[in-house]
């Protein structure tokens, strides 16, 4: 059975080119919005989360927090188009697994999830 990775950005764009890179090997869900994303959490078993920091609402942190109360043990890779180095510092110490600046190039974005997943 595939690995299954959820993908949360409130970007139609970057959902759809980021399901494109990653389909052929992952089972691919995709979520516009935290509270989407804890939804699909909640309800269907997932292997990890590619969670943008940047959306309105509640952002990738919020959502982070959230997710470790009931999926804490689901491997979280932030990306992130700022440069805020505080965003993606503050992401690694709450305890994301990696970071990817967007746009990012597809065979880093495979090359991470494949990284994390074989960890587990």
């Amino acid at each position: 059975m595939q690995k299954r990775v959820l993908v949360v950005d409130d970007d139609d764009m970057n959902l759809a080119r980021t399901k494109i890179i990653l389909e052929k090997d992952y089972d691919v869900l995709l979520a516009n919005s935290g509270v989407r994303a804890l939804h699909i959490l909640k309800n269907q078993k997932v292997d990890l989360v590619l969670l943008d920091i940047d959306m309105p609402i509640m952002n990738g942190i919020e959502t982070f927090e959230h997710m470790k109360e009931f999926a804490a043990d689901i491997p979280v890779i932030f990306l992130t188009a700022s440069g805020d180095v505080g965003d993606v510092v503050g992401a690694l110490l709450l305890g994301a697994v990696n970071y990817l600046r967007k746009p990012c190039l597809p065979q880093e974005l495979k090359k991470r999830v494949a990284q994390e997943l074989e960890k587990r």
